[in-house]
């Protein structure tokens, strides 16, 4: 039964039961005049909530941070962590507040403001957060969750006229972000650093009794140990993260801040900066306008992930010994990796099944949508169509339309090796090939209307894309090529 006012959530605040080390309880530093903009009623029943309370005074009121969330116990996080591949010491919740942990029916959530204020760990920010980048993250995390891939999600999104100063001055924003928890790997390369191998078994223990209670049974034929759990907790966390991975590189997703502070132990997508949907298809698409070296461009992306899993193991080896047990788990990313990535491009190109020889198909199509800049989105959608036998939209993304020509008789003659009906196949591949993503162009147009006081564009996206494979008349623009225009839009560090 839903609750009909937020009083009757459920709090239960696991992580606020953790040593006082772990965080610093504060209030937020409410906006002035705030007004609700969006909120996301599917996100609201994941923790029971009525509609009908999103409406009301006291939800405002809760998630612009002028008030507490009832049962609950704000507070930030501490944690550190690697920032493009340098060590930058304590970190932290700068600018996020973690309300409180409700129990919802499939589960517990906990309700995180980011752009509420200044906390310890801010360093030298002001706490807060812009419109703009509140918008692309409450866009973003529902547009991932559409996808089908492991995401935090996003409840509401609050505005005010407070203003920020960043390359200019912006307007003040909230966005409310939920996640069944937020630590991350920086959480444990804190307490490694510090070499407090206690309070680091205690976050690792949290860790596990929480989220994978599995890693404490003892496989048949294996004798018990102390350590093994944390052996086994490593073992899972990569594989959610290769196959998180995966799921990115399929969609053509640059997270572009792969900092360790930004990956979660969770294998979920988490902290929407400057990360970017690419338009027009390069293998070193670098989304970040800050990443002048490149480091967290889409080819590089799951090894900088596994780079991060080293980070994570070597703060385990505090509790491990067994250097050996550790690196033979982390030696395990690439091929789980791998076959994950075979399984969705393949899917994606039509195939019944992966084979290795499919290697050289796959591989010639990225060159040659690289060499071309082909739209990635579009370029494997038109697929379908290409499949159906309506090949020229397809072939129309190429400026080489001869070598997309030859290319696709090579990938017809292989989907005649599985024997399927083409309409058989295309449907498939529209099942797995989004026609609907959050480019860039499509949120700068949605800012533009909720720096106005329109939420219609947000409303509108939230709608497409909680549903991209589905096409929906009317909606055309949402689909098509970006205009010329979107190719001026820089995302940065600040985004």
């Amino acid at each position: 039964m839903s609750a009909h006012s937020l009083s009757e959530l459920q709090a239960v605040n696991s992580f606020a039961a953790l040593p006082a080390a772990f965080y610093t309880r504060l209030e937020p530093q409410p906006l002035n005049q705030p007004r609700l903009l969006h909120a996301n009623a599917e996100a609201a029943a994941l923790i029971g909530l009525d509609p009908a309370v999103l409406r009301t005074p006291e939800f405002l009121r809760v998630f612009s941070g002028a008030q507490p969330l009832p049962g609950g116990d704000t507070l930030a996080a501490v944690y550190s962590g690697h920032q493009f591949g340098v060590w930058a010491g304590q970190l932290g919740d700068g600018r996020a507040h973690l309300l409180g942990e409700i129990q919802g029916p499939a589960g517990a959530w906990e309700l995180q403001l980011k752009g509420a204020g200044k906390t310890p760990y801010s360093r030298m920010g002001d706490g807060r957060a812009v419109l703009r980048s509140s918008v692309r993250e409450y866009l973003a995390s529902e547009a991932m969750h559409g996808l089908g891939i492991p995401t935090t999600r996003a409840l509401a999104l609050v505005a005010s006229d407070d203003p920020v100063w960043r390359e200019t001055v912006e307007t003040a924003a909230i966005v409310t972000r939920m996640s069944p928890s937020f630590v991350r790997f920086g959480s444990f390369e804190h307490w490694s650093s510090r070499r407090q191998p206690d309070l680091l078994k205690t976050l690792a223990d949290y860790v596990i009794d929480h989220y994978y209670p599995e890693c404490r049974a003892v496989p048949a034929g294996e004798a018990p140990s102390d350590t093994a759990p944390y052996v086994r907790l490593l073992r899972e966390v990569t594989r959610r993260t290769a196959l998180l991975m995966a799921d990115w590189q399929a969609v053509g997703f640059c997270h572009g801040v792969m900092n360790t502070d930004n990956m979660s132990i969770l294998g979920l997508t988490l902290d929407y900066g400057p990360y970017g949907f690419m338009d027009g298809f390069r293998l070193g698409h670098v989304c970040n306008h800050s990443d002048s070296e490149g480091r967290y461009s889409w080819n590089r992306q799951p090894s900088v992930a596994l780079w991060n899993l080293y980070r994570l193991g070597g703060s385990l080896h505090t509790l491990v010994q067994d250097v050996d047990a550790l690196r033979a788990v982390l030696d395990e990313f690439e091929g789980v990796f791998t076959r994950a990535f075979h399984d969705r491009m393949g899917a994606k190109m039509g195939l019944a099944a992966w084979l290795p020889a499919d290697e050289p198909l796959l591989d010639d199509l990225l060159k040659l949508m690289d060499a071309n800049q082909a739209d990635f989105t579009l370029t494997w959608r038109r697929l379908a169509d290409a499949v159906s036998g309506n090949r020229a939209p397809f072939q129309d993304l190429f400026i080489d339309r001869e070598a997309a020509a030859a290319w696709l008789d090579r990938l017809l003659a292989r989907q005649a090796q599985d024997g399927r009906p083409a309409a058989e196949v295309a449907e498939a591949m529209n099942r797995v090939n989004p026609l609907y993503v959050l480019r860039n162009h499509l949120a700068e147009e949605a800012i533009r209307a909720a720096k106005a006081g329109d939420a219609s564009e947000i409303e509108t996206l939230m709608t497409l894309l909680r549903a991209p494979f589905t096409a929906r008349t009317g909606y055309e623009k949402y689909a098509s090529l970006p205009p010329d225009w979107a190719n001026g839009i820089e995302v940065s560090c600040s985004s």
